[in-house]
């Protein structure tokens, strides 16, 4: 337990740079400059309310999957029941924990931080989860550098039941078979599972199909020119010659997915 409460304050008190949505936040909300918001940090946060204290730094301290990652390695197939928790939460608190947030300017600023954020982030590693043991005997033959990142992937709440469960199991049997795995996709196939929520095996087989048709034709309308809405317009634009930017990041993330879908579609083809 001690090792992971290390690991916890470590993590916590690791700089982490503030986005310019927090900063614009503070700005906006507490009328604070932006070459004042360090002063801020250190004086005012620590008398806000916790409602307050939460909105400022939740997109700070709601760890991903890599965050994850860091615990699932240590816990492995151990867990750590909720009525754990409170007990963990108060050694942080009383060390006590301090967390350096980086301001625009590159500098950090100490702030001793409250049982609200460390709830936070603590509430959503995924300590309390595990890992089938016919699933974790299948990830010791992967790439140990892997090795953190799949068992976070494992240690999922999307994968307790038992029809998911073969998803992760079914692709990963197969692509290591087909010799085609890779970590990437294999975070790809849990954010897919998560959104599209496949009841089974099966239904992923199944729906891959569809969902390509519906990409192709989604890749095809984003990439092609935007229609105009008066001659006028058009012509400010160069009339036929629309030099107009689309919205790369969203086609890119679809051109991602599409062809994640397609490797993932040859992987679970039948032989």
């Amino acid at each position: 337990m001690k090792k992971l409460v290390d690991t916890l304050a470590a993590e916590l008190e690791r700089p982490r740079e503030l986005s310019p949505r927090v900063l614009n936040y503070i700005g906006g909300n507490y009328e604070v400059e932006h070459d004042a918001i360090g002063a801020f940090l250190v004086e005012e946060l620590p008398n806000l309310e916790d409602y307050e204290l939460d909105l400022i730094l939740s997109p700070v301290f709601t760890p991903r999957l890599n965050d994850q990652a860091v615990f699932a390695e240590i816990l492995g197939r151990d867990r750590v029941g909720r009525e754990e928790w409170p007990a963990l939460i108060q050694q942080l608190i009383a060390r006590p924990t301090c967390a350096q947030l980086v301001t625009l300017d590159g500098v950090g600023h100490s702030v001793k931080l409250r049982a609200v954020t460390i709830e936070r982030y603590v509430h959503r590693l995924r300590l309390e989860a595990t890992i089938p043991e016919s699933l974790c005997g299948l990830l010791k033959g992967l790439p140990a550098s892997d090795q953190p990142m799949l068992k976070a992937i494992a240690r999922r709440s999307v994968w307790e039941n038992s029809g998911s469960a073969a998803i992760l199991e079914g692709y990963l049997l197969a692509a290591v078979k087909r010799d085609s795995y890779s970590l990437g996709d294999a975070v790809a196939l849990l954010e897919l599972t998560e959104s599209r929520k496949p009841t089974g095996l099966n239904d992923l087989v199944e729906h891959i199909p569809i969902w390509l048709d519906a990409l192709r034709h989604q890749i095809e309308v984003a990439a092609g020119p935007k229609p105009f809405f008066s001659q006028d317009i058009e012509r400010m634009h160069g009339g036929g010659r629309d030099q107009r930017g689309q919205d790369d990041l969203r086609l890119s993330a679809k051109e991602k997915e599409f062809a994640f879908l397609g490797r993932l579609q040859e992987i679970l083809a039948t032989d």
